[in-house]
């Protein structure tokens, strides 16, 4: 069995950020990294418990250099930094599951801790089809396009109940209570890292139920930006783009690889 611990840091106990700032800029991403450092540890211990050959934990936020490295696992894999060919390095279509760890819940969600898609300060909103996606429906649907399936998602409540509406059966751990872009009420950092991995044991005996989620292809993709100017050059810059409005753009893919 071999498994991916996708790694961001909005979602994680005790994160925030700052008001008028992304985490990025904020005074609690210090913490947030130590914390995904230690909540992606508690995945893959978790998975090695359970029988697992293989885990690569993959830095995901920000440009991927984020972790500290030394305090995982030392039967881990690591991937890190930017521009690989694809999402999800290093795995293929034999790997067993993926699992989701400091995640965090798509733009428009109400209360949700520094919700946005990609980029709070570049889009509103990213539509597959017709419907409202995330990060987490995206890199799930990276996922199932290798036929492989989510299988954990840690987050805030407002992230896991997004993750249960597209990957039903998975295994899930709520690490905080959102109750606003800058505020929630957390479980202890410890808590949660214990949580983890109890949780995400009870997973892999689930894999043979888990299907990998796809999106129907080919898809429409729209995307709300926030900037008219961004809208502009979207709408230019993307063969058969079509601006249907001056803040929104649609295009279609013939699958969500052609996305990234």
């Amino acid at each position: 069995m071999r498994f991916v611990v996708a790694v961001d840091c909005e979602g994680v106990a005790g994160v925030v950020g700052s008001p008028g700032a992304s985490l990025n800029s904020s005074r609690n991403l210090e913490f947030a990294k130590l914390q995904a450092t230690r909540e992606a540890d508690a995945a893959a211990r978790g998975l090695f418990e359970a029988g697992a050959e293989q885990v690569i934990v993959w830095d995901n936020h920000n440009g991927s250099l984020n972790l500290h490295y030394d305090m995982l696992d030392e039967r881990c894999d690591i991937a890190l930094g930017v521009n690989f060919e694809h999402r999800f390095p290093g795995m293929d279509e034999g790997f067993s599951g993926v699992a989701l760890v400091g995640y965090h819940a798509m733009d428009n969600t109400i209360d949700g801790v520094i919700c946005h898609t990609f980029s709070s300060a570049t889009y509103q909103w990213i539509k597959m089809n017709g419907q409202e996606v995330g990060e987490m429906a995206v890199d799930g649907a990276m996922a199932g396009e290798r036929g492989v399936p989510v299988i954990f998602v840690a987050s805030d409540d407002k992230g896991t109940a997004e993750a249960k509406r597209f990957f039903p059966g998975i295994e899930t751990v709520t690490t905080k209570q959102a109750m606003g872009w800058n505020a929630a009420v957390s479980k202890h950092p410890k808590r949660a890292v214990n949580e983890i991995y109890e949780t995400i044991q009870q997973a892999v005996p689930k894999l043979d139920m888990l299907k990998p989620f796809t999106f129907a292809s080919p898809l429409e993709m729209e995307v709300r930006f926030k900037r008219i100017e961004a809208a502009q050059a979207a709408s230019r810059g993307y063969k058969g783009a079509e601006r249907i409005d001056p803040y929104t753009v649609r295009r279609t893919l013939e699958s969500i690889s052609d996305y990234y």
